[in-house]
């Protein structure tokens, strides 16, 4: 993974449901995330944290910003299609 520093990411809930986000450092962000830190998303803190996805690193905050918004979009099949596609592609 390249280190730009601005990342979308896909994880799954305890509850199996998925939460797309942005952030500039991931490894930060899943612990927030894991730890069930006042930081992290609501919706992630009222499912619980089961575990990372999907992450893509974006050249500038502008571009990722834009790319979360478009995964936020798509249904779930279409969420886990392309962390399938990606999965396979690895």
């Amino acid at each position: 993974m390249n280190k730009s520093g601005h990342y979308v990411y896909i994880i799954e809930c305890l509850d199996s449901t998925i939460y797309t986000g942005y952030t500039t450092d991931i490894n930060r962000r899943m612990t927030e995330h894991k730890l069930g830190a006042p930081t992290s998303a609501k919706y992630v803190l009222a499912r619980g944290f089961s575990r990372l996805l999907y992450v893509e690193d974006w050249p500038d905050r502008s571009a990722a910003m834009k790319r979360e918004y478009e995964i936020k979009q798509l249904s779930r099949q279409q969420k886990l299609e392309l962390i399938r596609h990606k999965n396979t592609a690895e």
